[in-house]
């Protein structure tokens, strides 16, 4: 009789991983956001949906205070399983932010798209401001925060995309000097005007509090491949898969806690091999991490969201390192971790 296979109860955290990628032109935007807002009326914080813990950085509640702020978890597709689990997540993540409105969003569902444009719309008219609304839409890196001001654009004023997007954070690196229309009151006939979206850049947190957190925001896309080997992040991935269930990999590889092995198979069925017929890892490992970003190897989130981890993350924020010389060590910290990547590469 074969033995059942037993997932790893916990990932071996590595010291080598970096705990920060704050860098010059978050500081900067961040710094650029503060004396834009008493023109702003309402403040949208993306989070993304797998990592709703992970994904919130507590420099916006520190610069951005005495604005009114919607949250909006995006990616919702690629975290949720449309159970029971999932609603007491999202009952707890709206308690958590009461009495700000929280709403979960995937930007290709129309539906979702307008459930929020609805709340930005009420907003509006309550103000019935004679020049309209301003809006800022924030958040760490890669979040969603250009795709949901497209989507929001698209679905408000049927026009085409305003804001680049990309797989890798830093597309948007600085604020563009006025916003895009997202809701024309003339053409609606109500009132309040109209209501104007500026994006911003991705602002990332001065320090991770501990190499698990990094990794997650890794795997998300909220720090550059390049930081973290390709290795690492698989393996990482792996473990999490696992604990979701290891049938998602199947047409590769049996259930295996051994990364090597996995890799080594996708390599040889996708033909990612070298000379020789060597397989390829690093490229599998970034193949099997895309994968995994597209939806294509199931739908999980990576924070346990429990009512003890939201008061931990409360806590937590609360003393969290934010100053600018703690910033500027932990920026020092992300050069010196690229320049070891860099050189493991080239050896």
């Amino acid at each position: 009789m074969a033995t059942p296979f037993v997932p790893r109860a916990v990932f071996p955290l590595l010291d080598s991983v970096p705990r920060s990628y704050y860098l010059g032109h978050h500081a900067a935007g961040l710094a650029k956001m503060r004396t834009m807002l008493s023109q702003i009326d309402l403040i949208i914080e993306c989070r993304d949906y797998r990592v709703p813990l992970t994904s919130h950085n507590p420099l916006f509640e520190e610069s951005l205070a005495g604005r009114e702020r919607m949250v909006v978890y995006t990616k919702k597709d690629l975290g949720r399983k449309g159970g029971e689990e999932d609603n007491k997540r999202e009952a707890l993540l709206r308690k958590w932010h009461h009495p700000s409105p929280v709403l979960f969003s995937d930007q290709h569902a129309t539906r979702d798209i307008r459930r929020v444009l609805e709340h930005i719309k009420t907003a509006n008219t309550t103000r019935n401001s004679l020049t309209g609304s301003h809006l800022m839409v924030v958040g760490m890196p890669n979040v969603g925060k250009s795709s949901l001001l497209n989507a929001l654009r698209r679905v408000g004023v049927g026009k085409g995309k305003a804001a680049k997007t990309g797989d890798q954070p830093g597309v948007t690196r600085t604020i563009a000097r006025s916003g895009v229309k997202i809701y024309d009151a003339a053409e609606e006939g109500t009132d309040g005007g109209s209501v104007y979206l500026m994006d911003t850049p991705g602002v990332f947190v001065p320090y991770v509090p501990d190499a698990d957190h990094m990794l997650k925001l890794a795997l998300c896309g909220s720090v550059k491949d390049t930081i973290i080997p390709p290795f690492t992040l698989a393996d990482y991935l792996l473990f999490q898969i696992n604990l979701y269930g290891p049938k998602v990999y199947k047409e590769y590889h049996p259930p295996t806690n051994n990364v090597t092995e996995l890799l080594e198979a996708i390599a040889r069925k996708n033909g990612r091999l070298g000379k020789g017929g060597v397989p390829d890892m690093e490229a599998s490992a970034l193949w099997l991490i895309q994968r995994w970003r597209d939806g294509k190897l199931g739908h999980f989130v990576l924070d346990d969201v429990t009512e003890e981890a939201v008061e931990k993350k409360l806590s937590h924020d609360q003393v969290a390192p934010s100053s600018l010389n703690q910033a500027r060590k932990a920026h020092k910290e992300v050069q010196r971790a690229r320049a070891k990547t860099r050189k493991s590469s080239a050896a």
